[in-house]
């Protein structure tokens, strides 16, 4: 009975030293569990982000942490085939949960048609973002891949650890969701775990962890030589990646996401034509979820059926049929569309959020005609709204991202200090944002928050910030609103027709209000941009550029155009119209300090402003164009992730330094030419040694046996050397020296360090210096 007893504690004893082996004083050990540690970190980074957006972070922080330590706990306990469930068993759970919190969850279980449908988004590029309950989903995918990879990490099997992690990373690759250096932040962390986690199995040598660290380092220095090399693309580890130049450019590529970017210019190609009784904003589409750098329309799109529901309250009637000019992939209308028809329609689709997309691009000559129902509520009547908001709109409209300063909603709260009601809060942000913003096309995309940056470091910019800005604003006071683009009506040529270019393109913002729907409102100053709009157009006509002009529209000067509440031509006019000066009341009512922007200049709205003709072709904002700001010196303040690239390039090259023999050239070097200071023995001393390895360098070293008179007299080195010679004997054999000898010595022999310095002793001997020169 003995020896069964026997080998089940020797199996155990095994499996102990199996699991912690390793001890984490070994640094090989250390840096493989660092560098899983840096994998997980990268796709845990991608779900921290997402739940910065919708919430959740400190959830999310929590219960990583409680699954890193059970794995660390459990990894000594279990087989790897019982992990492998467990893991199995989360990630079951964690789908579970997101599928019941989801609004006719159940519904989904039902169709699995549907979840496949949506995985294969995922995985082809649908951002996790756009998933209505991304935090739910945020919260049910983290404890699977942390668990089973940590899991496998403390058992030392780093390279399925690498796999696990790796896989979780690639899905955040594929949606989109990761970028280039969260990316590559992983791949190193993989390759990393692996390799130390190889030569800790194996008793690797100090000498191959060093070549390792090199290896690590030239993944992230290959990047960033790639990034500059003439021809080449985009630097991938830029703080803002590429995209589309315009606004315009971003409603035509990206319908699901508007990134917010630095400098653009204005195309004034031809887009449309619209007939319609009068002028609107033509809408493209709504955006619900803010990022802090952009914008994200949440949920799918269904088949838009004959007629689409109209909105609660007053409304008026417009039907509006357009007519493509070039290709776009778009379909616009008034806000709200209730139906659309004609063959460019055909096989249309309905956002949730009331935005119609093309089943096709449309192609120059394509026409559709859409009818909308114009919200047309009194200022009264928006003022006696209430805030009774229905569950599904606070829940969707009033997000904002956790890491959102709170200075935000300190400013608006000042602002807004007068404001009885949400429509007199909407309004005095958009007469504040109008009169104490200038409007320019050339701007320096910030880092961090766009609304924050705007409201507090910035002094200009365009449509994108401006109505970013407001949302947010409006957000933090409880009002619901949504970013909206789409083109203003554009120029006037007949009564009834207008003609719409790419520089039309805009964004602007919708409030909701219970018993009417969604109201337009336009933060943007309408001077300034129509300014920046008549000179793109001056030019290209000037040029004799083409697409500018369709046979109405050739020479006729451009007509300003309408904006809500201002020219009193919109479906807004009847909410707005007529309410400038209450508004103008409650700004210039606002309490003292509330204006305290950095920088912003007082200029009311009509005032054309520095920068907003400096127009040439193409619009508004998608993916960085500007680069990132808010560094010191005006540099880029990089993020968190090209940190940690910093700090491994450093390592790697430093790492390179020593095996080269780089660092302890260096290190010679500096102990040469800045020798330590002490007593006058130990400075003779010091002077003698480098004096020592100077000849050795020049001559030969002193051999075995050899004192330092024979040696000195053998090489014939010269007074001055036979000098700090005599100075060191006595020093160290005799009765000692004093200051004045030292500092002799020193000087004799930092004179010789500079003669054998490449410039220093060329210029030297060249100056007259004589045979006493070793």
């Amino acid at each position: 009975m003995s020896a069964p007893t026997v080998g089940r504690r020797s199996r155990g004893r095994t499996t102990r030293e199996r699991v912690g082996g390793g001890s984490l004083r070994d640094p090989r050990r250390a840096l493989a569990l660092a560098s899983a540690a840096v994998l997980t970190a990268a796709y845990v980074g991608v779900l921290y982000r997402i739940t910065d957006v919708v919430g959740g972070t400190e959830t999310l922080l929590a219960l990583v942490a409680g699954t890193v330590v059970g794995a660390g706990l459990l990894a000594r306990f279990l087989r790897p085939a019982v992990a492998f469930v467990l893991a199995l068993a989360l990630f079951v759970a964690g789908f579970a949960w997101y599928v019941l919190s989801v609004p006719n969850g159940l519904l989904l279980l039902n169709s699995f048609d549907s979840v496949l449908v949506d995985t294969a988004a995922l995985l082809t590029g649908l951002s996790v973002l756009r998933i209505t309950a991304a935090g739910t989903w945020a919260l049910g995918f983290a404890p699977a891949p942390v668990f089973l990879s940590w899991y496998f990490a403390v058992r030392r099997r780093y390279v399925p650890a690498a796999l696990v992690g790796g896989a979780a990373l690639a899905l955040f690759v594929l949606t989109g969701d990761a970028g280039v250096t969260l990316a590559l932040l992983g791949a190193i962390g993989a390759f990393g775990a692996v390799g130390f986690g190889e030569l800790e199995r194996h008793g690797g040598r100090r000498a191959q962890g060093e070549t390792l660290v090199v290896v690590l380092a030239a993944m992230v220095a290959l990047p960033l030589v790639v990034s500059v090399v003439p021809g080449g693309a985009a630097g991938p580890l830029a703080p803002s990646g590429g995209g589309p130049a315009t606004v315009e450019g971003s409603l035509l590529s990206a319908d699901d996401r508007v990134p917010i970017q630095g400098s653009i210019s204005l195309s004034p190609a031809v887009r449309f034509t619209v007939e319609s009784d009068r002028g609107e904003y033509w809408r493209a589409g709504g955006y619900d979820r803010y990022t802090g750098g952009g914008w994200v329309r949440t949920g799918g799109s269904r088949p838009s059926p004959g007629l689409l529901r109209e909105p609660p309250g007053n409304t008026t009637s417009l039907r509006q049929t357009f007519e493509a000019e070039a290709s776009v992939n778009l379909l616009l209308g008034a806000w709200r569309p209730t139906s659309v028809s004609g063959a460019a329609a055909e096989g249309a689709r309905l956002t949730e959020l009331g935005g119609l997309q093309p089943a096709e691009a449309l192609s120059a000559g394509d026409r559709y005609t859409v009818t909308s129902a114009v919200p047309n509520a009194s200022p009264d009547a928006l003022r006696g709204a209430g805030r009774a908001y229905p569950e599904r709109i606070e829940e969707r409209y009033l997000g904002l991202p956790e890491s959102t300063p709170n200075r935000v909603e300190r400013r608006t709260d000042r602002l807004t200090a007068n404001a009885e009601n949400p429509y007199d809060t909407a309004r005095v942000i958009e007469r504040w944002l109008e009169a104490n913003k200038n409007y320019s096309l050339d701007v320096t995309r910030p880092g961090g928050n766009i609304a924050d940056a705007f409201l507090f470091e910035m002094d200009r910019g365009y449509c994108t910030y401006y109505a970013t800005t407001m949302v947010a604003m409006l957000r933090s006071q409880g009002v619901p609103a949504r970013f909206v683009t789409g083109y203003t009506s554009g120029q006037q040529v007949a009564a009834d027709r207008w003609v719409v270019r790419g520089l039309d393109s805009h964004a602007w913002v919708e409030v909701y209000f219970p018993g009417t729907g969604w109201v337009t409102f336009d933060p943007t100053p309408a001077g300034p941009r129509r300014a920046a709009e008549r000179a793109s157009v001056g030019d290209a006509r000037g040029t004799n550029a083409s697409s500018v002009d369709t046979g109405e529209s050739a020479d006729e000067p451009l007509t300003p155009t309408p904006v809500p509440g201002v020219d009193g031509s919109t479906g807004t006019e009847t909410a707005r119209g007529g309410q400038g000066d209450r508004a103008e009341r409650l700004v210039e009512d606002t309490p003292a300090g509330a204006n305290d922007t950095n920088g912003s200049a007082g200029v009311g709205p009509s005032t054309p402003r520095e920068g907003a003709g400096n127009a040439a072709p193409g619009l508004d904002g998608g993916g960085g164009a500007g680069g990132e700001g808010g560094g010191p010196l005006g540099l880029p303040r990089p993020s968190r992730e090209q940190v940690a690239l910093g700090v491994v390039l450093l390592v790697g090259l430093t790492a390179g330094a020593r095996r080269s023999g780089a660092t302890g050239r260096a290190a010679r070097a500096v102990w040469l030419r800045l020798p330590a200071r002490g007593s006058p023995t130990e400075d003779t001393e010091r002077a003698f040694a480098r004096l020592e390895y100077l000849l050795s360098r020049r001559f030969r070293p002193r051999r075995p046996g050899e004192t330092p008179r024979e040696y000195l007299a053998v090489l014939d080195a010269g007074e001055r050397a036979r000098r700090v010679g005599t100075l060191h004997e006595r020093a160290r054999y005799g009765a000692g020296v004093s200051r004045a000898e030292a500092d002799e010595a020193v000087a004799l022999v930092d004179a010789l360090v500079r003669e054998r310095t490449p410039l220093l002793g060329r210029l030297r001997r060249s100056g007259g210096a004589g045979p006493d020169s070793i």
